[in-house]
This record gives structure tokens, sequence and C-alpha cells, in this order.
């Protein structure tokens, strides 16, 4: 029997949902799905420049599946540019969670874990 799968945090909802090549209509062209828990990896790991085992952990996932997770993302975007595809982003197993902003170093904390803050003076 297969054990279920946790539910992965996500801290943020995309504003955007779908992204196509300029001049193609979307109905026209192959569409690739980026789903919420790999749009929460790449956000964390390459927007906030988080390390893997930080950003695993704000997602309530292991290490070495945050980082399955970050290459199958990046794997799906550099497909579709490549080779012209849409990107969809929806699905997963997930679940949202409001997180707060470090006034110090501005990095994301889980409303229920203790921050060290690793700059000056936190």
């Amino acid at each position: 029997m297969v054990r279920p799968r946790k539910l992965r945090l996500i801290g943020k909802k995309p504003e955007v949902k779908a992204f196509k090549p300029v001049g193609i209509p979307f109905r026209m062209i192959e569409n690739i799905t980026l789903t919420l828990d790999e749009y929460e990896a790449l956000r964390l790991c390459d927007y906030e420049e988080l390390e893997h085992l930080e950003a695993a952990e704000l997602m309530n996932i292991s290490r070495p599946t945050f980082t399955r997770l970050i290459e199958s993302a990046r794997k799906k975007i550099a497909t579709a540019i490549i080779e012209g595809k849409a990107i969809t982003v929806e699905g997963g197993n997930v679940a949202f969670q409001e997180r707060e902003r470090c006034r110090k170093c501005n990095k994301e904390i889980p409303p229920t874990k203790k921050h060290n803050c690793k700059e000056q003076g936190g």
C-alpha cells in the first residue's frame, strides 16, 4: 500500500496562472502544467534565494523531495521556452499557509516556527 502524500505548504498563490508565446492563440499551442508545489519551489529557491533545506522546511517536505520538485519545475520551464509551449500553473497536493516576514532579514517565517535571524543584531 502506498503511503499518502503529505500536503505541501504554499506561502503565496501565483498572481499569474498562465504564460504563452506572443502571437499564438492559447487554443493552438501545446501546454505544460507546472504544479503549485513546483511553482512554490521555484519561488522559494530562485526568487527568494533560499537554500534547499530552508525552503523544504517552509513547504513541510524533505530536502530530497524539494530538490526533485525544483528540478522538475526548471525542466518544464526550459522545455516551454525552447519549444515554444504555454505554461499553466495549477494543481498539486497543496495547502496554503500565510507566512510572515522577518523585519531584519526579510525571510519568510511559518507562523508556528521560531525564527533565529542570522543578520547582525537579530
